[in-house]
This record gives structure tokens, sequence and C-alpha cells, in this order.
């Protein structure tokens, strides 16, 4: 993967424009440490930070081609998995690609087919194209955002990157964070509303949406979205249309010049990912390489959403496809240490350790391999949620992973923070989620709940999910995969009724039953266990004497922002779980350690 930046101005770039691209993009050198390049014109500036890859010499951006008397230049963050494919469609309108790079494939495809090209491209992305004849700039990302794309104007300038804090680089973008920014951080975070970001004037592409900017002014659109529709095959024919389309869509992202790897938790969806990768290594006389996380000291405690530990079932299965596992162990020191630098990864406070954490083991697995691939994504499709099977989940005022609302915000001052608006404000928008998506009355009710829960899985929880595995992996130069986003399994998974995707009250049974074939018994029937968090006393202790130490300096702008006696409260109360499955005192105590940070570093500007 990547970084991409750049300016542009319909009526040409002022002063000063180049130096600031170039400051955007130094601030992304971490994605791309291989090289970097930029490229200007009259109207537009764009730099790119290159990880190599595919095709490690042919690949260098910014690319250029030229067609039909008309120049095109590109930059570009993802992977095309279809390469080959659209290499023989461009052959077919008699256009060779000089280099078997998805880069020039890619800019070759806009100039031939214009912005329909999205239609012919299996993969993850976020690309400008800049039409030298036209004088305009095109902009998109992949159809499930697995690639990030900010933008935001200012004094008439159009400008966008693949993070936040290039953008904050700009002498004239502040860091601005108004109330409906602050209600985000205080209500939802990690979770964001779609399409912002907590600082004011700065947006998101969506995911499947794209744009133009020209003289005309921005265009902004949906060209992609997975819709409800009938379903005419059967369970077996089902079942192995799902497997045909996993297997697929794994087989096509293990495409790699360089070392390529698994995660493997022991969870169904990693060993899906990593039994079908290294069977195709097999095939090749080669040997995966796999990846499960462990803490040092961790006293397990199980629970209902974690029943038990993932280390022998990682160990089982790597066993069981014959990789060559190796298990990372993070202490608490480390996993608190990370914490600051997983914010600054991440452009806000995140999810306290389950960040830091996988900041740190991504670190370690770049040390041997450059691309990973993970099992994201699979419980947002195939239903691996309480919410798509408890319908009061649905029924409440708010978001369904937010277990307590007030858990967070009670903390903090009621009338500086204007608890009550912000709350009305995202149940409001909750609701409005809701409604938007389609539903046919006359479906039985568990059809509807179904297609609701997916919606906001989909839309809010795996758009938080994605961006953590981004921002966490790319802090690094290591670039992850994930299989289980390309788009034709969620198109066709929406539509397969609910009755195949919970047989015999089993989450995700369909995924189970169309991957039998690839695992033990041991890890088909495994109940669902999320990413492993820490229960070692010692961390607990460690970032509560760390919050209270920064809490204790008269510069702290989070102090003055708590309810007197708020920590007090919290340590002596007992345990909450206020956010998913994994969140809980611990880790309260650890965001609020980041927000404090945040706040500090950023210069962040509070405007209620």
């Amino acid at each position: 993967m990547c970084s991409i930046c750049g300016i542009y101005a319909a009526r040409g770039l002022g002063l000063g424009a180049l130096s600031a691209v170039e400051s955007m993009s130094g601030a992304m050198t971490h994605r791309g440490p291989d090289a970097a390049g930029g490229f200007s014109s009259a109207n537009v500036a764009m730099h790119h930070n290159r990880l190599a890859v595919v095709d490690i010499i042919g690949g260098a951006q910014p690319m250029t081609v030229v067609l039909g008397g008309k120049r095109y230049t590109i930059v570009y963050n993802g992977e095309l998995y279809n390469t080959e494919e659209l290499t023989r469609e461009l052959a077919e309108r008699g256009v060779s690609p000089r280099t078997h790079s998805d880069t020039e494939a890619l800019v070759y495809a806009y100039a031939v087919f214009g912005e329909d090209c999205l239609s012919h491209l299996n993969g993850i992305f976020a690309f400008a194209v800049y039409d030298d004849f036209e004088g305009s700039l095109f902009c998109a990302r992949d159809r499930l955002g697995v690639k990030p794309f900010f933008f935001t104007e200012a004094q008439g300038q159009f400008l966008f990157a693949s993070e936040v804090k290039a953008l904050l680089k700009h002498p004239s973008v502040h860091p601005v964070i108004d109330a409906p920014g602050l209600w985000q951080l205080l209500y939802l975070a990690p979770v964001t509303l779609p399409g912002c970001s907590v600082f004011r004037g700065i947006f998101e592409l969506l995911p499947g949406e794209c744009l133009r900017v020209d003289a005309g002014g921005l265009h902004r659109r949906r060209y992609w979205d997975y819709t409800p529709g009938a379903h005419t095959e059967g369970r077996d024919e089902t079942v192995e249309h799902v497997r045909n389309l996993l297997t697929d869509a794994i087989r096509r992202q293990l495409v790699s010049d360089v070392p390529l790897c698994c995660f493997l938790s022991g969870g169904l969806d990693s060993s899906v990912v990593s039994a079908v990768a290294a069977e195709k290594y097999r095939e090749e006389g080669k040997r995966l390489s796999t990846y499960s996380f462990e803490y040092e000291g961790n006293k397990y405690a199980p629970t209902l959403f974690q029943p038990n530990p993932d280390d022998d079932y990682a160990r089982l299965m790597a066993e069981y496809i014959g990789s060559e596992h190796t298990v990372l162990v993070a202490d608490s020191e480390t996993v608190a240490r990370e914490l600051l630098s997983a914010v600054l990864s991440r452009d806000f406070p995140g999810q306290a350790d389950i960040d830091s954490s996988l900041r740190y083991y991504c670190a370690r697995v770049k040390e041997k391999h450059t691309v990973a691939l993970s099992g994201e994504c699979a419980d947002e499709i195939f239903g691996g949620y309480p919410w798509f099977y408890r319908p009061e989940m649905l029924s409440r005022d708010f978001f369904p992973w937010v277990h307590d609302p007030g858990a967070r915000i009670g903390l903090f001052d009621a009338t500086a923070t204007r608890a009550e608006e912000g709350y009305a404000y995202l149940s409001d928008a909750y609701h409005r989620a809701v409604a938007a998506v389609p539903v046919d009355d006359a479906e039985p009710a568990e059809e509807r709940t179904a297609r609701i829960a997916t919606r906001l899985s989909v839309d809010y929880f795996m758009t938080n999910l994605l961006e953590r595995k981004d921002r966490m992996s790319m802090a690094s130069g290591l670039e992850v995969r994930v299989p289980f986003s390309d788009h034709r399994i969620l198109e066709y998974v929406y539509r397969v009724p609910w009755k195949y995707k919970f047989e015999g009250g089993v989450e995700k049974s369909l995924l189970r039953e169309a991957m039998a074939s690839y695992l033990p018994p041991e890890i088909l029937h495994r109940k669902k266990s999320p990413y492993p968090k820490t229960h070692n006393p010692a961390y607990e202790k460690l970032v509560r004497e760390m919050l209270m130490a920064r809490l204790a300096r008269r510069s702290s702008p989070l102090a003055p922002l708590l309810r007197r006696g708020a920590i007090e409260e919290l340590t002596s109360g007992g345990d909450v779980t206020w956010l998913g499955q994994l969140m809980s005192r611990p880790q309260m105590y650890a965001w609020l350690l980041q927000f404090d940070y945040f706040l500090t570093a950023y210069r962040a500007e509070l405007v209620l």
C-alpha cells in the first residue's frame, strides 16, 4: 500500500502549494517507505509514498500515460486483484500496458473507460487521476472502504490525503472539533458517522463513492451499493456459491512480489483465510507463514463474548494446515506505551489497547513480511453479531454496539459537553440510518432484522474495523488484505435468506457449512471470539497511573472537562462494558489517556 495526497485548484495553484503538498506527504512516509515522487501542473500538485508490493521496478508513482493525445496522471493507494482480466480488456481495445503493475492498468482503464472504469475493478483502492486535457481531477474509493480517502476545501482549493494528519499539515486547515465531532468522540468512538471525521470541515469519501473536481465545482456520487433482491438458489447451491466466491477472493489476494503471511487467531474467519492460502501455497511448493497474538501474564477470565483464549486454537489450526506459525507476545508496558503512538496513527483516540497492541504486533510482523491477509468483515456480512438475531437490540434509541451510551460521556461535565443535545443528535442519526434501510413489510420479521443489522454493521461498525486495521498496519508499512471485503461476497450474501445464515440457531452457519472441508471440527464449531485483549491486572493499574499523571498536569486539556470525582467513581464502581465486546474499565482509563494526549498533540480547538 501507499499514501496519496494532493491539491487541486481549477483557476491555478497559489504560491506555496508545492511545499504544502510535500509537507502533507512527509506526514505519511510510514505508509510508503520504499519510494516517493511528485507531480505538478498549473492546477494540480500530487505526491505519493510507495510501499512496493507488485512490480517493484515498473510501479513507480505518480504515473503518467498518454492515450489518444490526452495525458492522464494517477496517484493510487491499493491493490487490484483482477489486473490480468483488466489488462485483457484493455488489449481488446488496443491498449497494451508496458508493465504488469496494477497502477498502469488502472490509469489506462480510466483513459479508456472514463469514470465507468470503476465497474471494471476488483480490489481495494483510493486514487486520484488528473486529466490534463479536461483540467479535472477524478477521485474514487473502493466499494467497502478498505482504503482511506479524506478531503477538505481551503481558500478555493481542493485537498485530499490518505490520512487526516496530512490535511492538517496545510497552513489553511485547522484542527477544530465542534459539537458533533466531540459527541462522536464521547458517545461513538472508535466508530464515527459515515463520511466525516471528528474535525470540522474534513470529510471522507464513503465506500463506493467517487467525485470529480473541475471548473464547475465538486461533483460527488455513489457509484456502487449493495441492494436487496430475490435469491433463487437453494441451500446446497448457495453453500457452493459462497465457497466458490470466498476461495476465489482469497486466492486472488495471494499475489505478491514480496513476503506474504496470514493472521491466524484460531477463530473461524482467520482460519478460513489461512486454510485456503495454505492450500494454494502447497500447490506452488511453498509453506505459508501465520501469526497469532497473545499478552504476557494474561489472567484470562472467560466471558459470554470471549469464552476461551485463542492460543490453543491458533496452534491447532496452524498444525492442521502445516503453516510456519509464530506467536507474538506483548507485555503490559508495551501495550500501554503504544497507546499514544496509536493515537498518532489513527488521528483520534480510537479503541485503546485494541489499537495499541495491533500496532505493536504489525510492527513485529513487518520484520519478516510486507503483506498479510486477515479475517475482518465476515461477521458483518454473514451475521456474526448478536444484534443480527436479537431484534430487541435494534429497538433501542442508540447504536446496538454501544451498550451504555452514558458510560463514557457521563464522566464529563454535562453542561460543557452538551450531553443531552449530543445524545439526541446521535440517536436521531441512528433512527435515520435504520429508516433508510430498504425493507419489505411482507418479509418475515427475521429477514427485516437481518437486513437492518447488515446495513448498520457494514456501514458503521465494519468501517471502524477496517480503519483500525489500515492505520495500525500501515504505521509500519505493512499491507493487510481482507478477502471477506470482496464486494461480490457482500452483494451475494446480502440477498441470501436468513434461515441459511443462522441455521440451527448457529451464528454464521452458512460460512461454516461452505468452508467445512477446510477446517477441523474444533475450529469449525468454535463460538465467535473477538480480537484478544489483556486481562492482566497490572495493565489496568499501569494505565490508571498514567492517566492520573496526565490529569495532574496544569496543561491537561481533559481535566477541566471531567466531572469532579469522576475517575474515583469509575475506580470504585463495578466493571462496565461500554462498547462492543471488548471495552471495559481498563480500556476506559486507556481511552481517556489517549483523549488527553490527542487534544494536546493535535492542538485541537474545541468550539462548542
